[in-house]
């Protein structure tokens, strides 16, 4: 009985012990959820460039690059303090880089090891990618690896302009480099962070700090991450990166023939395998001619293409081996003409619409779907040019994608074809002269007039941000179209490119002197794109400078810049409080507060005092110590540089007010 006792007792201690360790598990699982809760909710609403990540449809073909492959990978596992943190991939358009790159990425997705994949596009240099580029890596890294989320959701507590700022080094030392020491000993072994296409971001200048940051002996001391950098050496970026010790330069110009041959004849003899006329001595031709361009290999796949009108596939394998052989770019331009000249007319209608719907593509500063293209096109105000965008895109299949259906976005395939399009050294007979927007300009405004309207998601209540309405984002898509989406962002952008024209001018006074100027605001709030609104109004007051008749929308501009400067947290925040805080208090003698107020009903009025105008007061910079005795705007004015007494120099964002890195200590 003893025992039995003694055994009770035993089981009945051990099970308390084990309820107690079940409940302190519990409190950990509690108090783990609510840290993740809190991170979740620090790290919400920072800056974030959807679809800029991996895509597995872009990877090498199997049993292909396998030597550079090895390369890579061996430089990413090597373990040694002094091993190169940045590989820069280089090589002419053509060479395979992005396959490369996106190779590389699934690899170490599938591993556990990628921290984040960023891809610059040249069809999507409207969405000013490199001001979010930081802010994405760092939210990718944050969902990998949890000591660097607490460590950034921390940073974003302290000062959370770091969410939207496109201050690119306010990011790099906040959101990247801090987070990083502090999760330092936490993060095992080397995290792949890959950069594709970094030449596409735009003019040299959209890229210039970035590559100043990676160049930098921060970067240099980035010793568990591993930057995986593809681009062509223009000059800007080989002038960045060539010298740096901690960036190691591969190119692939300089892979051998032998094996850059041997990968191609592995692509077309599949890409070729059901085409019976076309043997293993076609296939070398094929491969000779391509001079290690896997782009031109692809090209020629499609050129042979047995559906082609009006040819067999001998003959075209004839015209194909006809194109005059060169070297990179010349051999590309060689293949698009003569992929041109098999579909496209050099004369007559067809060649005119051939002409518009590709300048249509061109000048787009975001891909759309084939339906939005011929919704943007009948409004364009020739009649002539409203047609169906397919009657030309059906036949462009081997350079564009998107075209099969009215969904995806069209895009080229390669970017090497637009700049071909685009550069009339290149291109005589198919140029595409893009230097005026007008009929893109008038589209756009025209779907602002026509489609924007006051709550146009039926929000229900101004209590909640943007961010935690449940279902804010099917109602965007169910309310605000693709295209009102794009002319919203872009209709100023286009109007800069465009001579000025009594036909688009009155759209636009249509627009920004009525209410619909405040529609506009409404959906950019709630798509997440008010930081344009700035550039935008500045564009239309410099291109309205000179016109007689347009004063009061330009009075109207100058109002929306200053709205913007004093309430752009509130409106950011919740698209409502436009409305329910932002104009109500507005100045009484402003365009905003004598012409629009009165549109609205039940608004809060304010009884005593208020603004009778803006303030001239626009920012207020508070950090120095003592009397400041010296301050100087940078030439293009974004930048602000401030001498004080107390014995620092601070560099200001002239929009946001934030200061820029640390002060300048030194001076007595």
């Amino acid at each position: 009985m003893r025992e039995t006792q003694t055994t009770v007792s035993n089981y009945s201690k051990m099970l308390d012990e084990l309820m107690q360790q079940y409940r302190d598990c519990q409190t950990r699982d509690i108090q783990v959820n609510m840290y993740h809760v809190v991170e979740d909710l620090n790290i919400e609403g920072m800056a974030y460039a959807g679809g800029a990540g991996l895509n597995t449809m872009k990877k090498c073909l199997e049993s292909t690059r396998k030597e550079i492959l090895e390369d890579i990978i061996s430089w990413i596992n090597d373990a040694s303090p002094d091993a190169p943190c940045i590989l820069w991939l280089h090589g002419q358009a053509g060479r395979g880089k992005s396959a490369i790159a996106h190779t590389i990425a699934s690899w170490f997705k599938d591993m556990g090891g990628l921290g984040s994949c960023f891809c610059f596009a040249r069809d999507r240099q409207g969405e000013h990618r490199e001001e979010k580029m930081l802010t994405t890596i760092a939210r990718d890294l944050a969902g990998h690896y949890p000591t660097f989320r607490r460590a950034l959701a921390h940073a974003l507590v302290e000062d959370h302009t770091l969410k939207t700022t496109p201050d690119l080094l306010q990011q790099w030392q906040k959101l990247i480099l801090e987070p990083l020491s502090n999760a330092k000993g936490a993060i095992v072994g080397n995290v792949v962070v890959v950069i594709d296409a970094l030449d596409e971001s735009g003019q040299h200048s959209s890229r210039k700090h970035i590559l100043s940051l990676l160049a930098s002996t921060g970067a240099a001391n980035l010793r568990n991450l591993r930057f995986l950098l593809t681009s062509r050496a223009l000059p800007d970026i080989e002038s960045a990166l060539g010298s740096a010790k901690h960036i190691k330069a591969m190119c692939l110009d300089d892979v051998p023939t032998e094996l850059a041959q041997r990968d191609i004849n592995l692509f077309v003899s599949k890409e070729l395998d059901n085409l019976k006329e076309i043997g293993p001595m076609e296939i070398q031709q094929i491969v000779e001619k391509s001079s290690g361009l896997f782009e031109w290999a692809r090209l020629a796949c499609q050129f042979l293409n047995p559906n082609s009108f009006g040819q067999t596939v001998k003959e075209r394998f004839k015209s194909l081996m006809a194109i005059p052989s060169g070297e990179g770019r010349a051999l590309l331009d060689g293949m698009y003409a003569a992929i041109l000249e098999g579909v496209v007319p050099k004369s007559g209608e067809p060649f005119q619409r051939f002409c518009s719907v590709m300048r249509q593509l061109l000048m787009m500063l975001e891909p759309l779907p084939m339906t939005e293209l011929n919704h943007m096109r009948s409004l364009f105000p020739n009649e002539d040019e409203h047609y169906d965008v397919a009657i030309v895109l059906r036949f462009m299949t081997p350079v564009l994608r998107g075209i099969g259906d009215h969904t995806s976005p069209v895009q080229p395939l390669h970017a090497s074809f637009y700049d071909f399009l685009a550069d009339r050294s290149r291109n005589g007979a198919y140029f595409i002269d893009t230097s005026n927007h007008h009929d893109l300009a008038y589209a756009s405004l025209q779907v602002l007039d026509r489609e924007l309207c006051f709550n146009i998601c039926g929000l229900e209540s101004s209590y909640l941000s943007n961010s935690q309405v449940s279902n804010l984002p099917e109602s965007i898509k169910k309310n605000i179209s693709p295209h009102l989406s794009y002319s919203c962002k872009f209709w100023a952008k286009h109007l800069e490119v465009s001579q000025f024209d009594v036909s688009i001018a009155t759209p636009v006074q249509v627009v920004m002197e009525s209410e619909r100027v405040l529609f506009w605001l409404e959906v950019l709030s709630l798509i997440g794109a008010l930081g344009g609104v700035d550039g935008s109004l500045t564009s239309l007051v410099r291109w309205l400078e000179g016109h007689v008749g347009y004063e009061t929308t330009t009075m109207s501009a100058i109002d929306g810049l200053r709205l913007l400067q004093n309430f752009f947290p509130a409106i950011t925040c919740s698209a409502p409080h436009l409305y329910l805080s932002a104009l109500p208090l507005s100045p009484h003698g402003s365009f905003l507060g004598r012409i629009l107020v009165p549109k609205f009903s039940h608004l809060v009025e304010v009884a005593q005092g208020g603004l009778k105008d803006w303030p001239a007061t626009q920012l207020v910079l508070q950090e120095h110590a003592s009397h400041v005795t010296s301050v100087a705007f940078s030439p293009n004015g974004n930048r602000i540089v401030t001498g004080s007494r107390d014995e620092t120099v601070r560099i200001w964002d002239a929009k946001s007010g934030d200061q820029i890195g640390s002060p300048l200590k030194g001076h007595t």
